[in-house]
């Protein structure tokens, strides 16, 4: 008789969002007191009320990739910032201005570059967004330079360091999914970005 073969989790249950709430449970709730919940229309940061209750991140409903990219967010602001509604950033919707599109890639290009480390510790694909593509509504941005600029702040991570927070939640990550990698040891490529 041969040894048992445990089958593999269905694919729905692989990339949950639930694993990833947890994950940030076990890094940030009891030292920052942070949760990250799923089910929202829209994402949003909102910071405790009062003191000793929770702040809470909220992704757009159970999507993956929406739970990462917030967690980038939230990984990248100050003290100050995490005192905001939503880390005190300005939101345009689809069908933004030339101007206004490189206002938003300025303030995405480095929360992008962390969902595609998050991403890479999860062995889940990760796709740039540049997030305005109602082309009856405003110009279609050209994405090669916004791409080239997630890609480079990638790889200046890789010599300088992950951000703490950010560096806390990727080998958090890399713990539940199993991935036995070092943010130094990943490969990046822009053409992985096209």
């Amino acid at each position: 008789m041969g040894a048992s073969v445990k089958p593999a989790p269905p694919v729905e249950h692989v990339f949950a969002a639930e694993r990833l709430e947890r994950v940030f449970a076990d890094c940030f709730a009891a030292e920052l007191r942070t949760r990250l919940q799923g089910g929202a229309e829209e994402p949003l940061y909102q910071p405790a009320a009062q003191a000793g209750d929770f702040h809470v991140l909220s992704y757009r409903a159970d999507y993956f990739a929406s739970a990462l990219h917030e967690v980038a967010h939230w990984c990248i602001a100050g003290p100050a910032r995490r005192q905001l509604v939503d880390f005190g950033y300005w939101y345009a919707p689809d069908g933004r201005s030339g101007g206004q599109q490189q206002a938003f890639e300025a303030v995405e290009r480095q929360p992008q570059a962390l969902e595609w480390y998050f991403s890479r510790a999860c062995a889940y694909r990760f796709q740039v967004s540049v997030d305005n593509l109602d082309e009856r509504m405003g110009e279609l941005p050209d994405t090669c330079g916004f791409r080239r600029q997630v890609y480079e702040q990638a790889t200046r991570w890789q010599h300088a360091g992950l951000p703490s927070r950010a560096a806390i939640f990727f080998r958090g990550l890399c713990r539940e999914f199993g991935t036995s990698t070092t943010p130094e040891n990943l490969h990046f490529s822009l053409a992985e970005l096209s």
